[in-house]
């Protein structure tokens, strides 16, 4: 398996970032090589992630990396088409830990768009902190 994101151009969007601190706590920081950086959303629920690609893509699973405390708890993976119209839907349910997750689809799915949304938080803010986000074809 290899990270899509890696390979392809895409375009990524956020819910919110931390105090609107982009240059520390922006969507960026999901996809750079520094394992001390990451995405820090502001308070409230839901928050999501939104990557578009260029072209469309097989996703046939995902790994994402939360700080513990800031976790999502139950999350949603959305995938849409070239007219964004949602193609597959799937819930997870991550741990509460610092270690990177892996989930398999249970369909690879062709689609333009992924993305998650995360309608429970382990923050009792509804924050979200990802140092992680690869997706795989």
């Amino acid at each position: 398996m290899s990270n899509i994101l890696e390979e392809c151009k895409f375009e990524c969007r956020v819910s919110t970032v931390m105090n609107k601190d982009s240059r520390n706590y922006g969507k960026h920081r999901m996809f750079d090589e520094y394992s001390d950086t990451c995405w820090y959303s502001d308070a409230g629920l839901p928050q999501w992630i939104k990557i578009t690609f260029e072209k469309t893509n097989t996703i046939s699973g995902f790994e994402i990396q939360f700080q513990g405390g800031f976790a999502g708890k139950v999350c949603l993976i959305n995938i849409d088409d070239d007219n964004e119209s949602t193609i597959f839907q799937e819930y997870f349910y991550p741990n509460d830990i610092n270690a990177r997750q892996h989930f398999v689809l249970k369909n690879p799915t062709t689609g333009k768009t992924f993305k998650i949304i995360f309608n429970e938080s382990t923050d009792l803010f509804g924050r979200i902190v990802v140092y992680k986000l690869c997706i795989f074809s």
